[in-house]
């Protein structure tokens, strides 16, 4: 039934007559048949789908335009693809690399927006979206924000933290929110690695670990910052979550060393990136520290899951970390018993019905999907309106957990770029378990910075927020001789979750 419904709407758009009656340019010529034709009668199609949902000005410039053509205007290159329109950026430099870039007006549109992707060959798009800072765009640093997952896109953290709106209404609507980041800072939220959110393969192939995506996002740095070099002189940050305390590092590191080639030897169109700190919440960044505290978390921290510390099912717990840390997948086994309890893993105050809830636990993930594939939503984006929207991709998760890739030691990577005045920021709050707040403080306790006597020396000081006077926090910090937040700081966010750093 399939087949016959394509075929009959083929022959359908082979006759297709514009308004005035003459054949639709560019496809009055096709003969059925062939992958080339079916391609156009794919592309024609998705003209048809998406045309009704982009403003005036941009119909009017698409109007008559073949799908696939590039055309130059005002000295900027344009490309109408899957009917929508973009612009191209390319550079000399990375030849297997382009941006697709349209302006949409969706979620804080006070501010400048820009989304797309990147393309890589004809392989792999990855989909990202920018907003610009609501208060002095100019001076304000960039920032770069990654979830985590693995697999899972940035629209979570855009939609549900820290973006310009949180998502409301189950999915149909999205309200102001005045704590976002881009209130303060230019923030790009990029959807990485291929297949995750808007991302996706043309072949259906994925990244399967972290070194390599931190090329491509390289790749797509240079890229916007050639287009948009306003951005390029302030100080830049890569800020991630859970799974992101993996890739954030790997990142840093292959921009610290591309930043140190083009200091020997400068290549024109690249430019130095900025690179100032990197920031990770909630993170994944040295297993072997972190796994190995899971028990002393749900047994003696600030929301114990079990009433007797010293009872059977502590005891049992602290029994698998030695072969935990001698065979790191077996860390799995001491998070089975612990998802029976019926408690949001990410936020342990919270009960989790899995099947009002979704698997991870936060219905607002639901809604995230039902808003991101509104199709006026994804004309706006520049998103293809055959691509689907999931908020996690579990097959990209299935394909780095095979690899070993969480299993790694990210931190070991940081101690270089630290030393040569990165500045280095973790904080987690103290109702996650997934990545819970002792675990964090200890590696970075045992990070092997020049930095790592100071901060061991260094006692917890209360946090206390400018705004409310209330305690927020704790706060520990070496180096900045005490008039900064130090060069390497942890903190620990009192009455917060994972994925949302408020109370319940």
């Amino acid at each position: 039934m399939k087949a016959f419904s394509f075929l009959f709407a083929s022959s359908i758009l082979l006759t297709a007559r514009s308004a005035q009656g003459n054949p639709i340019q560019g496809y009055d010529q096709i003969v059925l048949g062939g992958k080339e034709a079916f391609q156009r009668l794919s592309n024609l199609q998705s003209d048809f789908s998406t045309v009704e949902y982009l403003n005036d000005a941009k119909k009017a410039i698409l109007k008559g335009k073949h799908n696939m053509q590039k055309w130059f205007h005002d000295g900027k290159e344009f490309i109408k693809q899957n009917g929508l329109l973009y612009e191209l950026v390319s550079i000399p430099s990375f030849q297997d690399h382009q941006l697709r870039v349209t302006e949409p007006k969706l979620c804080d549109t006070t501010v400048k927006q820009y989304s797309g992707y990147l393309d890589v060959a004809d392989d792999k798009h990855l989909f990202f979206w920018f907003f610009e800072s609501r208060t002095s765009p100019k001076d304000a640093p960039l920032v770069l924000w990654l979830n985590g997952g693995p697999g899972c896109s940035s629209s979570t953290g855009l939609l549900f933290e820290l973006g310009p709106c949180n998502i409301a209404n189950d999915g149909t609507n999205t309200t102001h929110n005045p704590y976002s980041w881009n209130s303060h800072a230019n923030v790009i939220f990029l959807d990485q690695p291929v297949n995750v959110g808007f991302s996706y393969a043309a072949d259906g192939t994925t990244v399967n670990n972290s070194p390599v995506a931190g090329k491509d996002v390289y790749a797509f740095l240079e890229l916007f910052l050639n287009r948009f070099p306003e951005y390029s002189k302030q100080p830049f940050h890569i800020a991630a979550e859970s799974y992101g305390g993996t890739y954030a590092p790997n990142i840093a590191n292959v921009i610290y060393q591309e930043n140190k080639q083009l200091g020997l030897a400068p290549v024109p169109h690249l430019k130095h990136i900025n690179l100032a700190s990197v920031i990770l919440a909630n993170g994944l960044t040295d297993p072997y520290i972190q796994m190995a505290s899971v028990p002393d978390y749900v047994c003696e921290g600030p929301y114990p899951l079990y009433n007797d510390p010293q009872g059977p099912e502590c005891q049992a717990l602290r029994s698998k970390i030695p072969t935990c840390q001698r065979l790191i997948k077996s860390c799995y086994h001491m998070f089975a018993s612990l998802m029976q309890l019926g408690r949001n893993p990410y936020d342990v105050r919270i009960k989790c019905d899995r099947a009002k809830d979704g698997d991870l636990c936060y219905k607002q993930l639901l809604w995230i999907e039902t808003w991101m594939n509104d199709p006026k939503n994804k004309a706006a984006l520049g998103v293809n309106p055959e691509q689907s929207f999931a908020s996690c991709n579990m097959d990209v998760n299935k394909a780095f957990a095979m690899q070993g890739d969480g299993m790694r030691n990210s931190a070991r990577l940081l101690p270089e770029l630290v030393n040569d005045g990165v500045r280095l920021l973790v904080y987690a709050g103290n109702a996650d378990m997934m990545c819970n707040f002792i675990g964090n403080e200890r590696w970075v306790e045992q990070l092997d910075s020049k930095f790592r006597q100071e901060f061991s020396a260094t006692k917890a000081a209360p946090w206390i927020t400018s705004r409310s006077g209330k305690l927020a926090g704790e706060v520990r910090a070496a180096g900045g001789a005490g008039f900064t937040a130090g060069n390497v700081t942890f903190v620990n966010v009192f009455e917060a979750g994972y994925a949302s750093f408020s109370s319940p």
